[in-house]
């Protein structure tokens, strides 16, 4: 079950946020029972780039054998 302040990974792209699949968010809200997440994404410096709603089916709570991996990105 994930919950509030669970660091989550994206399974499929968010195109309007730019974000890819397996960027890492933060929960910041849960949508009746878990059909869908409020997650932030910030950058390794702390700044947020999305807040997004993003459905159950497009994430994944994080595991041990989860890696992390930077990438930069694009010019908003």
């Amino acid at each position: 079950m994930i919950k509030e302040h669970d660091c989550i990974v994206l399974t499929q792209d968010l195109l309007e946020e730019k974000l890819q699949a397996g960027d890492v968010g933060t929960v910041v809200h849960i949508h009746q029972g878990g059909a869908a997440y409020e997650v932030e994404f910030v950058t390794l410096t702390g700044h947020t780039v999305a807040v997004a709603t993003v459905q159950a089916s497009q994430l994944r709570p994080v595991n041990q054998r989860d890696l992390s991996h930077v990438r930069e990105m694009a010019a908003r």
